[in-house]
């Protein structure tokens, strides 16, 4: 299990480590600027963080040292000349793509060493083979004849680039989750892409079971099983045993799994995951004002929720989609009321690392 953790929060890149009994802050950088994302890249060690500076715009940071020391690295580049959406019939409506927003920092499989992939909005996905020297977009997803007409912001201007998984077996082979488009997946390392939503439901469109335009927040595999795939959608929790071919609704019909943001799945157990729910789209909240984690042991037939060590009552917290990460039998979320919390029995007892702190965005296990 990891004793370091790493938090990109709304005031910084939080880095913790286990000293003792609990866990202490030893690194806080960029204090003030919004961090979207930060993580540890296994490969080499090296630490990643992306910023949205506001004003001054995306950049993205790198340190070789386990933080001692960051450089800035320069962030993609849309091509000149490229539209992040067309308005038919309305030129005029009609907007440059320009980098909004990092969602994710995705390392490349062992195979591709210098590998690196970002999920960008407005809907692009990046790829390095300079250990993050050098950006080039991906035209096989960003060119795919549905973004267009089909793709759009869920809750932000543009579609976001959410998650990207690689599959462990043969790393020209991915899924990439599009927030608000769907699961696309890809054979030719980004050449192709074809859609991967049937089963999937838009409660939110005309016809929900539109081939395109789904809203899966998060998308996570089994690695003990890479046709297994998991994710917490804007319209329920859904699972694939086809490697994406069909997907079955996991939800749970009268308890607390239904929305949220988060899920993480077990290595080891390919019927093993959890989430954190939330009330709704409208109400973005922890369910009765009662934060819980559930866990499904058995490939999403039933649920357990775990509340033991979390806030019941008068409690207002959200997990964002990367703010849960699972390393072992140990699990940490961090919440939108900057709230952290650890557990060493697979959820099923939770302890408070810290309260108090900014907003956390996401929370990923060092090595």
């Amino acid at each position: 299990m990891s004793d370091m953790l790493l938090l990109g929060t709304r005031k910084g890149m939080m880095m913790l480590c286990k000293q003792g009994n609990g866990w202490e802050v030893v690194h806080h950088e960029y204090m003030g600027v919004p961090v979207s994302y930060a993580a540890i890249d296994p490969r080499n060690g090296k630490l990643w963080a992306a910023a949205d500076h506001g004003h001054w715009g995306i950049k993205i940071y790198r340190s070789d040292d386990r933080g001692e020391n960051w450089e800035e690295v320069a962030p993609p580049q849309y091509p000149e000349g490229e539209i992040a959406h067309r308005f038919p019939g309305d030129a005029s409506g009609n907007k440059a793509a320009t980098l909004s927003y990092i969602w994710t920092i995705i390392p490349g499989s062992p195979d591709r060493p210098q590998r690196l992939y970002l999920g960008t909005e407005p809907g692009g996905l990046f790829q390095s083979d300079d250990g993050g020297d050098s950006w080039r977009l991906i035209r096989g997803l960003w060119d795919h004849p549905s973004r267009h007409d089909h793709w759009f912001g869920g809750g932000r201007d543009f579609p976001g680039v959410c998650a990207l998984v690689i599959d462990p077996r043969d790393s020209r082979h991915m899924y990439a989750d599009i927030s608000v488009g769907g699961v696309f997946e890809t054979f030719d390392e980004g050449e192709t892409w074809e859609p991967r939503n049937r089963g999937l439901k838009a409660c939110y469109l005309p016809d929900p079971e539109a081939e395109v335009g789904h809203d899966p927040h998060m998308l996570v595999t089994s690695p003990a099983n890479p046709d297994v795939l998991w994710q917490q959608n804007h319209c329920g929790v859904f699972r694939t045993t086809d490697g994406a071919r069909t997907w079955q609704e996991i939800s749970q019909p009268d308890g607390p799994v239904h929305f949220g943001f988060a899920i993480a799945a077990d290595p080891d157990d390919e019927n093993v995951a959890w989430v954190v729910p939330a009330i709704s789209d409208e109400i973005r909240m922890a369910i009765d004002g009662a934060l819980c984690v559930c866990r499904t042991d058995d490939g999403g037939q039933t649920w357990t929720d775990f509340r033991d060590g979390l806030p019941q009552k008068n409690c207002f917290d959200v997990v964002y989609r990367h703010a849960l990460d699972v390393r072992g039998d140990r699990l940490v979320f961090g919440t939108t009321s900057g709230n952290l919390f650890i557990s060493g029995d697979r959820g099923e007892s939770w302890q408070t690392v810290a309260n108090y702190l900014p907003p956390i965005y996401s929370a990923r296990f060092g090595d």
